[in-house]
């Protein structure tokens, strides 16, 4: 039994036509045999914090601290000239910054 010219350039010519009417459908099972772990990944990532994310957080909560406790005491060094000229309700403002300044200091 011979095979006929035009069955040896049909079926590699078939063989080609469906290997690119196939590349469509081969992309698309690996993008959805893949999706799971993207998905999974892209939560793990939303979930987790950086280490240089939580230092940038770390280093933005002490400048808001410094910056607080630099207005506290420009505001107590105002009340203390202020109670030294005698003004009583300074006197307390002094004292009430005093602490808050206190109380800032040692929560470093």
């Amino acid at each position: 039994m011979t095979r006929t010219p035009s069955l040896r350039l049909a079926f590699p010519l078939t063989c080609l036509t469906a290997a690119f009417a196939l590349s469509g459908c081969i992309s698309t099972v690996g993008k959805v045999v893949t999706a799971p772990v993207r998905i999974a990944s892209s939560a793990v990532d939303m979930a987790t914090t950086s280490q240089s994310e939580a230092d940038e957080k770390r280093g933005r909560q002490m400048r808001e601290r410094d910056e607080k406790l630099g207005k506290l005491q420009r505001q107590y060094q105002r009340h203390l000239k202020e109670c030294d000229k005698g003004e009583r309700d300074s006197c307390s403002k002094a004292r009430d910054d005093y602490a808050d300044i206190q109380n800032l200091s040692g929560s470093a």
